[in-house]
Formats: C-alpha cells, sequence, structure tokens
C-alpha cells in the first residue's frame, strides 16, 4: 500500500461518516494521475500555497491602508488566520482538514489591491462587474501557471467561490471556511482598529462582549466552542445566542471602524488609481504582460484588464500610476 492510499484509509477509520473523503472528490477538470504521497486535497493545497497570486496576498490590504508599522494585518496574515481557524473547527468536527485548508487558502487569491475599497472601484468600472470571490476562482481555473490553472478539484473550487455570500458551500469543510472567515476579520480588524487608535475597546456593544468576550481570543474561542456545540451533521452552525452577538458585532464594525474617516481616508485616492489604471490599459493593452494580451484577444479588453490589475499588489499599483501619472525630475546638462 503506497502512502497517499495508507492516508485514504486513515480517513475512511477517522473521520466523522459526512466528512468529505479525499477517494470520493469529484476530480478535477482535467483529469490526472494520482499523487502516490498525496490525496488529492493535499496536492490542492501544496499547488495553492506555491501559486504566484498567494505569495502576492503579503502585500495586498486588509482594511488599513499602507500603514504605518509591521503589526497590522494584510490579506496573507488574514488569509492565515482564516486557514488556523477553520482547521481547528474540521479537526474538531473530525472532518477533512487538508480540503479545510485548502479552501481556506486560496479564499482570497482574487482580492484586488487596497483591500474592498479596490474591489468597489473594479466593480463599478468593470462592464460584467467584479466579486473577489468569483475573481478567487478564475485565479486557479485561468490565470496561474501562465494561464494553464492549478486544476484543483470541485471541491476546492466550490469552496472558494462559495466563501463570502450566496449559496452555501456543498461541502461542511466549505462551510467552515466561510464562518471562520467573518470570525477571523471582524475580530482581527477590531484589534487592528484598537492599535490604529480608532477603536477604543470600551466602546465594543456589550450585548456582544458579555456573551462573546472581552478579548480577541476569548471572542474567537467563544464562536468556535458555539460552533462544535451545535453543529449537526450536514449543518454548520453556531448557537442562536453567540450567532446573534457576533452579527452585533459586525454591525457594529461596519458601522464605525470600517467607514473611519481617519483610518480610510486614503481610501478617495483609491478610486483615481484604479479608474486611472483600468483607463490607461484599455487603451494600451500592449502594455500588458503577455497572458494578459493572450486573454485580451480570447476574452475582451474589460476581462484581460480586470484581470491583470486584480492581480496588482498595493506597491506595484501604486508603482505604475506614478510611472504613468506622476512628472518624474530631469536634469538639463
Amino acid at each position: 500500500m503506497d502512502v497517499r492510499l495508507r492516508t485514504e484509509e486513515i480517513e475512511r477509520l477517522t473521520f466523522a461518516s459526512w466528512a468529505s473523503f479525499s477517494d470520493q472528490s469529484r476530480g478535477r477538470a482535467r483529469p490526472e494521475p494520482q499523487d502516490p504521497i498525496r490525496p488529492v486535497y493535499q496536492r490542492d493545497r501544496d499547488r495553492i500555497i506555491h501559486c504566484k497570486a498567494f505569495r502576492r496576498l503579503k502585500q495586498k490590504t486588509q482594511v488599513f491602508l499602507s500603514p504605518e508599522g509591521d503589526l497590522y494585518r494584510t490579506r496573507l496574515t488574514h488569509t492565515l488566520e482564516v486557514s488556523q481557524i477553520a482547521r481547528t473547527i474540521a479537526r474538531a468536527l473530525r472532518l477533512n482538514e487538508d480540503l479545510t485548508e485548502a479552501i481556506a487558502l486560496a479564499h482570497d487569491l482574487g482580492h484586488t489591491p487596497f483591500g474592498h475599497a479596490g474591489e468597489r472601484a473594479l466593480n463599478r468600472l468593470h462592464p460584467g462587474g467584479f466579486k473577489h470571490y468569483e475573481q478567487s476562482l478564475r485565479v486557479v481555473d485561468r490565470l496561474e501557471k501562465d494561464g494553464s490553472g492549478l486544476n484543483l478539484t470541485w471541491e476546492v473550487r466550490n469552496g472558494i467561490v462559495t466563501h463570502t455570500k450566496g449559496t452555501w458551500a456543498a461541502t461542511p469543510e466549505g462551510r467552515i471556511v466561510r464562518m471562520a472567515d467573518q470570525i477571523a476579520y471582524v475580530n482581527h480588524d477590531i484589534e487592528d482598529a484598537v492599535r490604529a487608535g480608532v477603536l477604543d475597546p470600551a466602546v465594543l456593544p456589550r450585548e456582544a462582549t458579555d456573551v462573546l468576550g472581552q478579548t480577541k481570543s476569548a471572542r474567537i474561542t467563544a464562536m468556535i466552542n458555539s460552533i462544535l456545540l451545535h453543529t449537526e451533521p450536514g449543518t454548520i452552525q453556531a448557537g442562536p445566542v453567540e450567532d446573534e452577538a457576533f452579527r452585533v458585532l459586525k454591525a457594529f464594525m461596519y458601522s464605525t471602524v470600517y467607514v473611519d474617516k481617519v483610518a480610510k481616508h486614503e481610501e478617495q485616492k483609491v478610486e483615481k488609481v484604479i479608474e486611472s489604471l483600468y483607463g490607461h490599459y484599455m487603451a494600451h493593452t500592449e502594455q500588458m504582460s503577455t497572458l494578459y494580451q493572450q486573454i485580451a484577444e480570447e476574452e475582451g479588453d474589460d476581462r484581460a484588464v480586470a484581470d491583470y490589475i486584480s492581480g496588482m499588489s498595493d506597491d506595484f499599483a501604486i508603482r505604475a500610476f506614478e510611472e504613468l501619472y506622476v512628472p518624474k525630475r530631469w536634469h538639463v546638462l
């Protein structure tokens, strides 16, 4: 018995009956020989970690644009924290931790530079609209590996595109990631906002903190424990009391921190940067790399430009804007 088969047998012996078993995957769009060591979801996880889009997350905004200090979250650290929370839940429920991790690591691969401000700008400019969860799926299906994609399993792809809103994932592991994403960003954004001086933790709504706790760790632990206590086969859910407290906390963040003038004052410039880049590359598709020129020919200029800009890091987008629109010093000899 090779290593992969032994691992799949361990899954059969240890997983809950409603877990997503590796040897029952719906497979890949392009069939491949099985790996002798890694089951399919382990292979997907490894492909995601080694792809270019994953590395670019380290220079993409989570909440605060270009913050001073090394302790603020980026899109990459957010992704790792989602993965940690999701894996904890999956392991405790005896579900497939490899599938959970793969979905978590890939869920934000399609996020724009400048966080949701960049996403809103591209959504307005691109004729078909722009949603980062749809773009994350496009990254792994079409853009990675010079246009050939990562050829991930159906279950991972389904979890990626359903991680934010709309229809829930078809697998319990995908549903875990959706909940872990929200638990992570609300609590971690609170910590970053306190560090940035735009939020006093004393003003957090008491109806939320009395239930979930006063600290980040306590609130995350409370939500995880609630999910473990109230989940039933086929349904990933928190208890009604904790769920309502979390909704209150999330609503508070959306009405305060996420619209705070001090924290978000740079976002008004994002619209200008994205709009300028979009207009420029629409008129000069030949200045994009070969892959995006090919996409322009096959799928249209709008699609290629949206792909190109959404893949930029914050720093790359700023440099591109400066090179195109900011005058450079020169010396008269």
